[in-house]
């Protein structure tokens, strides 16, 4: 079994940055995809940023030169920073992996999901 633990939300005020983790412990051979979503009430979970264990990256437009993912494969951890935050970026932030099991299978894994609010 694999858990994802996710740290990092909070309140910040328009124009602020967060920086949020997401880190994966449990029977991990090796992970592959390491994403970011975020939800709001009323809307389906949306794709913010997705990194391949090769390191590149694809954002969202709406985060696109704000938001930054990158990852510690070493450590099975993915990070999100979050820049020149807006309002709209309210949310329920989860993350998302790809994890390959000792025996060669891979499993999807969500975190519990973090809260970011942004004051205007």
């Amino acid at each position: 079994q694999v858990q994802l633990v996710e740290s990092g939300g909070g309140l910040v005020q328009a124009g602020g940055s967060l920086r949020l983790s997401c880190a994966a412990s449990g029977s991990i051979f090796s992970i592959n995809a390491m994403d970011w979503y975020r939800q709001v009430p009323g809307k389906q979970r949306e794709l913010v940023a997705e990194s391949t264990k090769h390191g590149s990256a694809k954002y969202a437009d709406s985060v696109k030169d704000r938001f930054t993912i990158s990852r510690d494969n070493a450590k099975n951890t993915v990070f999100l920073q979050m820049n020149s935050l807006k309002p709209e970026d309210t949310g329920v932030y989860f993350c998302r992996m790809d994890v390959v099991s000792p025996t060669g299978y891979q499993y999807q894994y969500w975190g519990q999901g973090t809260q970011v609010t942004v004051s205007s």
